[in-house]
């Protein structure tokens, strides 16, 4: 897929931190309940670590425990990419920024039923958070 906002992988790397650059280029998964929006109560909004394109509304945002922030929705203006994921010998749902292609995590399909039972099981590292003003 061709992306909007392309950089070669020492632009990348100047511009993210160590684990930013390991997980939303290298696809790396950040250890579970370390990531600094994991926990993060706040309204307002998540968007890319690389890029800022908006992702997720804290309106989406729900406590499963798995140790990752995760969604049951994401912003209809996301457009969020997904990809089959064949890694460690699972079947996933792997979510990529559409913007910039920057790994964001995966899609499960244990989310809240009533919201279409989708889960996004995103990296912290991942995304910036904007509180509502």
């Amino acid at each position: 897929m061709s992306y909007k906002v392309t950089k070669s992988e020492s632009e990348w790397k100047a511009e993210l931190s160590p684990e930013e650059y390991r997980v939303l280029r290298e696809k790396g998964t950040e250890r579970p309940f370390t990531g600094e929006l994991y926990e993060n109560k706040e309204e307002g909004v998540y968007s890319c670590a690389a890029c800022d394109v908006d992702l997720f509304s804290s309106e989406h945002k729900y406590y499963t425990g798995c140790g990752w922030p995760s969604y049951w929705g994401e912003l209809e203006s996301a457009s969020i990419e997904r990809k089959l994921d064949l890694t460690h010998g699972m079947v996933r749902t792997e979510l990529l920024c559409s913007n910039c292609g920057g790994h964001l995590g995966h899609a499960f399909n244990d989310g809240p039923a009533d919201k279409g039972g989708v889960r996004y099981c995103i990296n912290s590292v991942s995304m910036k958070f904007r509180a509502n003003k």
